[in-house]
């Protein structure tokens, strides 16, 4: 039986390059982690995979935010006592 890819695979194809750039990490070992489910002759991401992706961006973006206001608040306090690269 042959199958063809629905938009939102190559999208969620797409999008486990952009994260692999990103974050360093190899392309393939994302791309294992991929779920997809056939309906007629065409294959699908799941709900649970996106559910969990989509999970694991937001929390990647939070403790992204978190480690910035933390160095943020290093590099002001550096600046305020006159210590550090700063000055």
């Amino acid at each position: 039986m042959k199958f063809k890819l629905s938009d939102d695979v190559i999208s969620q194809i797409a999008k486990v390059v952009q994260l692999a750039i990103v974050t360093g990490t190899d392309i393939v070992d994302n791309l294992r982690t991929l779920e997809l489910v056939s309906e007629g002759d065409k294959l699908y991401v799941t709900k649970e995979y996106q559910a969990l992706f989509e999970e694991n961006i937001s929390k990647m973006m939070k403790e992204l935010n978190e480690a910035l206001e933390e160095k943020q608040k290093f590099e002001d306090a550096a600046k305020k006592t006159g210590t550090g690269f700063f000055n």
